[in-house]
């Protein structure tokens, strides 16, 4: 049995979805005048399929309940999908989820263990840092007592049974393996690729997720504004011809390669550019705002590899960098990170660096002349450090992990798990 709290576009998706699945689902919402139309078999907004699947499945597999009490007892999960209304600072209100968790959890009787799931859109922290301390203040002890996940959802209005029948992923948020189990059973139907990870990791990647949509959308329209500011570019066309690149197919690189983490972009083209579009936008009096805080964010990893390094390694030890070239099977230094990374440690002090790069060595030594050593091999740099940074990823540098994690590893490229 599972109860689903909150009968909105996610709640009621979610409902229907696990019935469609042969489960037995309550739905509950303090909306009357809602739950008053879904028993009339009329859902309260406009999604595809979903009017059909209520007809389908109400008072069957899938009940309204004006009785919460009823279905807590009966269900061992209970998915949340209440509101997250944004204040008027932008915060999350979470003032409807933790008056229906304070509901559920003054019907929960020890010691059944019931596993409440957060599937309301709650930022990165909320579970561990505001929920996990509200449940314990209401007497239980959060993984032993009662059991606690997020699972965020990733659906698309006018897609969304589709996308919950079908996902592409489902991502589940667990700070105790009993739970994180639980909830991954309910799900093994879908055959989808399921990812337990820990809450603040589930709650960030909907926010990836969704940030990430919102500066691409942004991105398009500084773009055109930038356009018109130079004038005389059929913008539409030019649109179109950038979404006939092959990296959004994935070849010759998947465009997901370019989002992901690492210390910085360089080479030729995206440094020079980037400054060069930026000034000619302004010289025609439009500032663009986006791109110039993508080269301010360029600067600002680069400091903080230099910081972060600073506050864990002492200024006489030795320190060795993995790769100078910008990108992995090139040796081309243009505008690399490695030269801003190794420039401002020499600045802090550091002085014993010993950098190696399976291609880049000597392009780097004569273009920089930094007073640095430079190792012919993975294995002889290996033997001379403890520390060792990681700036490039090359498949050297994955293929020798156990070798290289025997240091202490900053890995700015994220190529270890």
């Amino acid at each position: 049995m599972i109860t689903v709290i909150g009968l909105g576009f996610v709640g009621l998706t979610t409902a229907l979805g696990f019935s469609e699945k042969g489960y037995h689902v309550y739905g509950f919402d303090i909306d009357q005048k809602k739950k008053d139309q879904l028993r009339n078999g009329k859902i309260p907004f406009y999604e595809p399929n979903l009017n059909e699947k209520l007809n389908k499945h109400l008072n069957k597999g899938f009940t309204i309940t004006d009785d919460l009490q009823e279905a807590v007892i009966n269900s061992e999960v209970i998915f949340l999908c209440v509101g997250t209304p944004s204040k008027t600072d932008g915060s999350a209100d979470l003032g409807y989820i933790l008056e229906a968790i304070k509901n559920v959890a003054g019907y929960i009787r020890k010691p059944e263990f019931k596993v409440l799931v957060v599937k309301s859109t709650i930022p990165p922290s909320t579970t561990s840092e505001r929920i996990t301390p509200y449940l314990e203040n209401l007497g239980f002890n959060v993984g032993v007592e009662i059991g606690l996940t997020n699972n965020p959802e990733f659906l698309r209005e006018g897609y969304a049974w589709d996308d919950f029948m079908n996902p592409d992923r489902i991502v589940i948020g667990q700070e105790d393996d009993k739970s994180g189990q639980i909830v991954e059973t309910i799900y093994q139907t879908f055959n989808a690729p399921t990812y337990r990870v820990s809450l603040n990791t589930a709650e960030f990647i909907k926010y990836l997720s969704n940030t990430m949509l919102a500066t691409l959308i942004s991105f398009a329209n500084e773009q055109s504004l930038i356009a018109r500011s130079i004038g005389n570019i059929d913008i539409k066309n030019a649109f179109q011809v950038l979404h006939l690149d092959r990296r959004w197919s994935g070849a010759p690189a998947n465009m997901s390669s370019y989002v992901f983490p690492g210390c910085g972009f360089g080479g030729y083209c995206l440094p020079k550019d980037t400054m060069a579009l930026v000034s000619q936008s302004i010289k025609n009096s439009y500032t663009p705002e986006l791109l110039t805080s993508t080269l301010k964010v360029n600067e600002a990893i680069k400091e903080f590899v230099v910081s972060d390094v600073e506050r864990k390694v002492e200024k006489n030890e030795n320190i060795g960098i993995l790769g100078l070239a910008f990108k992995p099977n090139s040796n081309d230094i243009r505008d690399t990170p490695a030269k801003a990374i190794i420039q401002g440690l020499l600045q802090k002090g550091y002085t014993n660096i010993i950098a190696y790069d399976p291609m880049a060595n000597e392009e780097f030594k004569e273009v920089n002349g930094f007073p640095i050593q430079y190792s012919p091999n993975l294995s002889s740099l290996l033997s001379m450090v403890n520390h060792v940074v990681i700036l490039t990823a090359w498949d050297e540098f994955i293929k020798n992990e156990e070798s290289i994690k025997k240091k202490n590893v900053f890995d700015y490229r994220y190529i270890y798990h």
